[in-house]
């Protein structure tokens, strides 16, 4: 079985309170309910200030890989991330793995 990560966040400002993660094998479902008994981070909060988006297992895939994940863009409850920014162009790599020419 295959279950999705659900990102908790704060309602107003989109920071994220906890992420669960993707599970998969001999997994046990919790509820929402559930994880704000077991998730201190969530206990901690009142419950109508915090937004939950569900992810389908696999959503995203990349950009949890490659990127960060920064916060929730809460008018369109989509993940917003940052990714590494590299200090060489990518020809400049090329170059410097073929030695100078």
């Amino acid at each position: 079985m295959n279950i999705g990560r659900r990102i908790y966040y704060d309602k107003v400002t989109g920071d994220i309170i906890q992420e669960t993660g993707e599970r998969s094998g001999d997994v046990i479902i919790t509820t929402i309910d559930q994880d704000f008994v077991f998730c201190s981070k969530l206990s901690e909060r009142v419950r109508e200030t915090v937004g939950c988006l569900e992810l389908e297992f696999g959503d995203y895939a990349d950009d949890f890989r490659e990127g960060q994940l920064i916060r929730i863009n809460t008018a369109e409850r989509i993940p917003l991330f940052s990714y590494p920014e590299f200090n060489n162009k990518p020809e400049e790599i090329i170059l410097n793995r073929m030695g100078s020419v």
